[in-house]
């Protein structure tokens, strides 16, 4: 005797596809949420009321002609600073560490001048790769880099 497709292989189905479609979707939720450490832009709207002064400020930036490298130097943060006319020795250095998936709160970093355009954090920074959000004012200009700290 042979048994058809009965309501019971089509609910088993129905079970077994949703099953799987919700565990999927579990899973990629779960995945997102522990991999995404917040908003890019907290309104949209704002920001882009905003661009076209961002992109000025950038161009500005850019004409200054600075270079920024960041490195670690134990456990501290380091900053070598040029310009087109070389090191820029008196310039004022902050940061905010951030840490790449936001696993840890950030850290306000200040700098203080170790000579020839290198700047040593004053505060700590732990093991792991860090964002290093900086800003340097060297006289009435100032420019802001993004630049990331090795582990």
């Amino acid at each position: 005797m042979r048994r058809g497709f009965t309501g019971r292989h089509m609910a088993a189905s129905m079970v077994g596809f949703f099953t799987v479609v919700i565990a999927v979707n579990v899973t990629m939720a779960t995945v997102a949420s522990r991999s995404f450490g917040g908003t890019v832009v907290d309104n949209s709207y704002v920001a882009s009321q905003r661009f076209n002064r961002w992109l000025d400020e950038a161009a500005a930036e850019r004409k200054l002609g600075w270079t920024v490298g960041a490195d670690r130097v134990g456990d501290r943060a380091e900053i070598h600073l040029h310009g087109t006319g070389g090191p820029l020795p008196e310039a004022s250095v902050t940061a905010v560490a951030q840490h790449p998936l936001g696993r840890q709160p950030d850290r306000p970093l200040r700098f203080e001048s170790q000579g020839n355009g290198q700047y040593r954090s004053i505060q700590t920074l732990p093991a792991g790769r860090w964002r290093l959000r900086i800003e340097v004012r060297n006289g009435h200009d100032a420019a802001r880099f993004v630049d990331e700290v090795p582990a």
